[in-house]
């Protein structure tokens, strides 16, 4: 684990309960006088602390430095994404946050099955671990919308991955990936007038693969 998350790092004191003090003290097993690495994943910042007193369901950290450490990507790439199992959704966050992404709007598409209901909270604690794994600074935005209609008023410029685009991508930063069974053609007559994106492959690839796979070849 590169660092440790707390919203309030960058205060003077910080007290850790519940969850974080489970795995710092009874997992971990860390004592009074050890220093932690922490981020707010705001500000750029590593904030390091010194344990100064633990009791059974409490500690107490104190701030004894701090230093500017940037971790992220200069190029952003936003990807519009249409919904699919939540918990294939929930394997791939943490890859897609490692590779650099920087936000991920859900919608729901006409072959998404309306059933799937994408938690935010759990997603951004699944965030937030895989930055204190991978060591990024900054925290991967989520949003659910609501449907095909609203992503293009709100994100009028875009582009679609989809077989028989154009193979240059390296001035894509959003893209719009199709659940499984791809787009309908109701949806491919709404999306017409948008730049259409392809991957140099001949294989049909899954939904998480394709988001993957073009976050890749963009970013890394």
């Amino acid at each position: 684990m590169q660092f440790l998350y707390s919203p309030e790092a960058g205060e003077k004191n910080l007290l850790l309960t519940g969850e974080e003090h489970k795995y710092l003290f009874k997992v971990r097993r860390f004592e009074v006088g050890k220093v932690l690495a922490f981020r707010n994943l705001q500000d750029d910042t590593i904030y390091n602390y010194k344990i100064e007193h633990i009791s059974k369901k409490e500690a107490t950290l104190i701030m004894i430095d701090s230093y500017h450490d940037r971790k992220s990507l200069e190029n952003p790439l936003h990807i519009l994404w249409c919904i699919i199992d939540i918990k294939v959704i929930e394997k791939t966050l943490p890859m897609l946050n490692q590779v650099g992404v920087s936000k991920i709007s859900f919608l729901y598409c006409d072959r998404s099955q309306k059933n799937f209901k994408p938690d935010l909270e759990r997603m951004k604690k699944i965030v937030i671990n895989s930055c204190q794994q991978c060591g990024r600074s900054d925290l991967m935005e989520l949003e659910v919308l609501n449907s095909l209609e609203e992503t293009i008023q709100r994100y009028p410029d875009f582009a679609v991955l989809d077989f028989g685009g154009e193979s240059e991508i390296s001035d894509i930063d959003t893209i719009m990936i199709g659940c499984e069974g791809g787009f309908s053609e109701n949806e491919r007559e709404k999306l017409s007038t948008m730049r259409k994106i392809g991957l140099n492959s001949p294989f049909i690839l899954k939904s998480e693969t394709a988001a993957l796979t073009f976050a890749s070849k963009v970013l890394i």
